[in-house]
């Protein structure tokens, strides 16, 4: 089923999205209003150190006035193609560069209220780089063992979804490659 955009207007435009609302016709006739944010899209990395090793962040979310475990992520740029918003990402907030990049999938966190999509990538073959993080990025960089990140999201440690994709993607992607 598909719908029908008879009309759009962006009720707010912020730094990075924009609120819209839709009026839309579905093809069994049904016309209705709907809202939703429109995201750019973004990136975000699994980086391994080596087979075992991965590098987290524990990053400041203000919505959830705390800081939450994640994998390296980010916004995409106007124009700017999924891996290359990834390799910067990468680099800006970790300090690690990556000779070897996997797109694993690609996820839509929130369909119910977003278009955003969230391309997930593995990066290994890490070299030292300079870190850059945006003025407003309060984050610190650790390094963990796979097991170790998989068993902080079955003890709810770890939450974000896009976190807990990439981790159990890189796992079976992991799995599959020694078979």
């Amino acid at each position: 089923m598909s719908a029908t955009i008879n009309s759009r207007t962006t009720i707010h435009k912020g730094r990075v999205y924009e609120l819209v609302s839709e009026n839309i016709t579905f093809e069994n006739g049904v016309t209705t209003e709907t809202e939703f944010i429109h995201h750019p899209g973004a990136t975000a990395i699994v980086p391994m150190l080596n087979e075992t090793q991965i590098i987290l962040i524990n990053q400041y979310r203000h919505a959830l006035r705390k800081f939450i475990w994640e994998i390296p992520a980010g916004t995409l740029n106007t124009e700017e193609t999924p891996i290359n918003c990834a390799r910067r990402e990468l680099i800006e907030e970790t300090g690690y560069s990556a000779q070897t990049w996997k797109q694993l999938s690609e996820i839509t966190p929130v369909p119910g209220y977003s278009d955003e999509r969230i391309y997930i990538f593995l990066a290994t073959n890490l070299d030292p780089a300079g870190q850059s993080l945006d003025s407003d990025e309060i984050l610190n960089v650790h390094t963990l063992k796979l097991e170790e990140a998989l068993t902080m999201i079955r003890n709810g440690e770890i939450q974000d979804g896009k976190t807990i994709s990439g981790l159990f993607l890189a796992y079976a992607w992991l799995q599959n490659s020694h078979h």
